[in-house]
């Protein structure tokens, strides 16, 4: 299998073009094999953006093929052009045009990876509304997570329902996998069944141990405030996730809970100088999990799907429209991403 990675641009009207290009100024080690799928003059002028007086202008080598990347020369940033914009769209501007380029790239580089040309991806932020305005068939998917989701179904001849997947956000002092991922908290609610939590917690097991060599210790949030305080507060916990975990553990899986969810995540948070009860939190919904470990540090957080035949992880924020084009974006996040996304190739 190739050793290449591909760095999806993710909206060109947002600051992924610019934190890729200050990955490859400030990080050259870590990014080599590493390449962007996207427009070469959209990456040329972010590269105008990053560019200080101790860090000249970067030059964009072209390549033909995700082969090519291993090879690229040093101080350059290797693009392939899979679709190229017909003229540069403007920074922070909500554009269809910049949803289609943005999604064409995902699924390029998610095909590639299903094929084994490149070791894994990274997806630059896509913005929800251009994605919505790019029409069919982008429009009928809420993120990132679904897109990929549905190409690996495609890929493997089977239904999007049969390629369960599962969001995981991560950083150096806490994981947590979400039973739901883009939907109302109304709906997200309603998505709290005895099969969702049990699938969930055996896609973050399954995920898990594949990394750590070891079964995860799953720590699990109630959904209800105390975790229902015993039915006062509602019964999902007794009636659904209860049940669930019961069925896991006769797999051999580590589940514990269902604790309170506002204590859950400082138990689980590993610091210098205490280890954490859990190696993950399973969250009951998005909010619910995202909100701890952003709080420690956006720029630190990763975002890793599970549950897909190939290796896919995202910074821990968005496209971030009222910084666009200014230069200042920090691309941190992107960076342990790339790092974790080497991680997670290598382990498989």
């Amino acid at each position: 299998m190739s050793q290449s990675i591909a760095i999806t641009l993710g909206d060109p009207a947002g600051i992924g073009p610019e934190i890729i290009a200050k990955a490859f100024r400030d990080a050259p080690a870590l990014m080599r094999g590493c390449f962007v799928v996207g427009d070469p003059e959209t990456v040329r002028r972010a590269a105008h953006w990053v560019c200080e007086a101790s860090h000249p202008v970067q030059s964009i080598a072209l390549m033909e093929s995700s082969r090519q990347a291993v090879d690229a020369p040093a101080q350059c940033i290797p693009v392939l052009a899979i679709d190229k914009l017909e003229a540069l769209v403007e920074p922070g501007q909500i554009s269809a045009h910049a949803g289609r380029h943005a999604a064409r790239c995902v699924v390029w580089a998610a095909q590639a990876a299903l094929r084994g040309e490149i070791a894994a991806m990274v997806t630059a932020p896509l913005h929800k509304e251009a994605l919505a305005a790019a029409g069919p068939p982008f429009a009928s998917f809420p993120g990132h997570t679904e897109m990929l989701q549905a190409e690996a179904a495609a890929y493997l001849g089977k239904s999007v329902s049969q390629v369960p997947v599962r969001m995981m956000l991560a950083n150096e002092e806490l994981r947590t996998v979400l039973v739901s991922i883009h939907m109302s908290l109304r709906d997200a609610i309603e998505a709290v069944t005895f099969d969702r939590v049990l699938q969930t917690l055996r896609i973050t097991h399954q995920s898990l141990a594949w990394v750590l060599g070891r079964a995860p210790r799953i720590g699990v949030a109630g959904l209800n405030p105390h975790a229902g305080e015993g039915g006062i507060f509602g019964r999902e916990e007794i009636e659904v996730i209860a049940p669930a975990m019961a069925v896991a553990r006769q797999e051999g899986i580590d589940a514990s809970g269902p604790w309170a969810p506002d204590t859950v995540f400082m138990r689980a948070r590993a610091t210098p100088v205490k280890t954490g009860e859990f190696d993950v939190v399973v969250a009951m919904y998005h909010d619910q999990g995202l909100i701890p470990v952003k709080y420690l540090g956006v720029e630190k957080g990763v975002n890793v799907t599970l549950g897909l035949p190939l290796v896919r992880t995202s910074p821990d924020h968005g496209t971030a429209f009222d910084i666009a084009g200014t230069g200042r974006a920090d691309a941190s996040s992107l960076l342990e991403a790339i790092r974790m996304a080497r991680q997670l190739a290598q382990s498989g």
